[in-house]
């Protein structure tokens, strides 16, 4: 489990093709520092398999589907990466909870400056993330904890701090580029129960009335 607080921003050494899916090495320095093989590592906000760490850097096998559903097959040598180790059970939980698993990518519509080093964000999101999306809400974008301020349509805004602009991609990304979305796994639980619930009619004010409220 991640937190969606960013620990080190990496770069990419090299993403190699292979007949099944793609070998993604990158430098960094911070991550590597307890480091085992086979820990798990979130870049951009995909839980991958550390493979041979050394203090300079790690490698990862990046499977057909996470190439698919995310925008790792976007990056090429030099991208900046988001990167973050498992929550130690005695950690804090300072972002929310992410599993590292992406729902999907969206389309970065805009980022602009408000000042002081303050930023606007605005995404395009897919029609099928919309139920888990609500204002005030968490929302993981390239594995960047952030908090929904403004839902309009298939648009999400978040507004971002001078230390999260710091110390992310986000300051990177150009209109039309693809970001990781992962929504809040708690919206996503209530959601399906709501699906099998067997509401036959639905409530009203009028009923509420009915019965006293």
């Amino acid at each position: 489990m991640f937190t969606g607080i960013i620990e080190e921003l990496g770069a990419v050494q090299s993403l190699e093709a292979r007949p099944t899916g793609a070998r993604l090495s990158v430098r960094c320095a911070t991550v590597t520092k307890d480091m085992a093989e086979g820990a798990s590592i979130a870049v951009n906000g995909v839980c991958l398999t550390a493979l041979d760490p050394r203090p300079d850097g790690f490698r990862a096998d990046v499977t057909p589907e996470t190439l698919r559903r995310s925008n790792l097959g976007d990056l090429r040598t030099g991208s900046p990466v988001n990167l973050e180790r498992p929550l130690a059970p005695t950690g804090r939980l300072s972002g929310h909870i992410v599993q590292g698993h992406v729902d999907g990518t969206g389309q970065m519509i805009s980022i602009d400056e408000l000042g002081d080093e303050n930023w606007w964000l605005r995404i395009r999101v897919p029609p099928d993330l919309d139920p888990f999306l609500v204002f005030k809400g968490s929302l993981a974008i390239d594995g960047i904890s952030l908090t929904v301020a403004e839902l309009e349509g298939d648009v999400v805004s978040c507004a971002i701090i001078p230390h999260t602009w710091r110390n992310t991609t986000l300051g990177t990304y150009r209109a039309g580029a693809r970001v990781n979305l992962e929504c809040d796994i708690l919206a996503k639980h209530v959601e399906k129960l709501l699906r099998k619930l067997d509401v036959k009619t639905p409530l009203t004010v009028e009923k509420l009335r009915d019965q006293g409220f």
